[in-house]
């Protein structure tokens, strides 16, 4: 005999024609999600929360889940904001605290520039009553 592979038909016992598959076929895909997937556990919900403020303090917040706005341009306080950030993260905490404490400074600038034009005033009033 040579080496070459035979075209003889094979005969199997009766019990393993049913267990055994050819080695080239694939594997039958089960019904439901294979074992070890995580696709349930791994659907996120994203929302985009939107915090901004300008240098006098005036700060917004704006929520929106993919395209849709949910809520816009709702008025939050500055210590809100500070708060919220300090129980998301301390990371997030420092830099607002930060971009606050300038605006608090400018504030009392604008408050003690007031006050002094303020006195001003009152000086000049009372020169004209005399």
């Amino acid at each position: 005999m040579d080496d070459t592979q035979s075209t003889e038909p094979v005969t199997l016992p009766a019990g393993e024609a049913a267990d055994s598959a050819p080695v080239d076929s694939p594997p039958k895909r089960g019904r439901g999600r294979p074992k070890g997937s995580t696709a349930r556990t791994t659907r996120t919900i994203e929302l985009h929360l939107t915090v901004s403020g300008t240098a006098d303090g005036e700060w917004q917040a704006e929520l929106k889940q993919g395209s849709t706005w949910i809520e816009r341009g709702l008025p939050v306080t500055a210590a809100a904001v500070l708060r919220a950030a300090q129980e998301l993260h301390a990371q997030l905490a420092a830099p607002i605290d930060a971009v606050i404490a300038a605006a608090r400074e400018q504030a009392a600038a604008r408050v003690a520039a007031l006050e002094a034009e303020l006195e001003q005033a009152r000086k000049a009033l009372a020169e004209m009553e005399e």
